[in-house]
């Protein structure tokens, strides 16, 4: 169990740390309305990560134990979506492309900031993809509901983690340049673990098929 917590979690803490729709609106509103806001946005994204890990353990668990050849499927799913996106990742590098971060002027109280973390979090298209590779590689690995469930607040802890850096950080108005120079380090890195995950659940899949 603790080698596929730790090999999960790294593809995951790393795609905390590429740019993405949560690191986008926890930059904005840190360069837009300081520490404060941006820290009470990711506690709203910490909040919606620990929604998201109790929905696919005992989601993607009872629909597995109803219909094992789905976890077959779903390992094929898995493993080419992380590929993509490690494609993805990898490709930016080459094509030199970088993310733009605009400052949010919007006033937020600290129930809007937090809600707007929780709802973009939630609402990410991304989010449920990741979180449905991620539960499809750790019940492969054999774990159980209860156990896909505890890798929630290790998720929830990183994401608090990551994002508060970036807001303490943008929120000093010295970070973009900063990224500037580390974006590609930081994206060869996401795309190199995610896909040794993707590559990962595929071989599962094959071994399934053949067994």
């Amino acid at each position: 169990m603790i080698e596929a917590f730790l090999a999960a979690w790294l593809g995951v803490a790393l795609a905390q740390a590429s740019p993405g729709p949560n690191m986008m609106a926890v930059t904005s509103v840190a360069l837009g309305q300081g520490r404060k806001a941006a820290l009470l946005l990711v506690a709203g994204i910490g909040t919606g990560t620990l929604v998201w890990a109790a929905a696919v353990s005992f989601g993607l668990g009872a629909l597995f134990a109803a219909f094992p050849l789905l976890l077959t499927l779903l390992k094929f799913a898995g493993g080419f979506y992380l590929l993509l996106i490690a494609y993805r990742a990898l490709r930016a590098i080459v094509a030199g492309e970088t993310s733009t971060v605009t400052a949010s002027k919007a006033p937020l109280s600290d129930l809007d900031a937090w809600r707007r973390g929780f709802f973009v979090v939630m609402t990410n298209p991304k989010a449920a993809l990741m979180w449905s590779a991620v539960a499809t590689f750790l019940f492969g690995a054999g774990l159980g509901s209860a156990q896909v469930l505890a890798f929630g607040p290790m998720v929830a802890l990183s994401a608090v983690a990551i994002y508060g850096t970036y807001g303490l950080l943008f929120s000093t108005g010295m970070a973009m340049r900063t990224y500037g120079r580390f974006w590609r380090a930081i994206e060869a890195a996401f795309g190199l673990a995610f896909g040794a995950l993707g590559a990962t659940l595929l071989v599962w899949g094959i071994r399934d098929l053949r067994s």
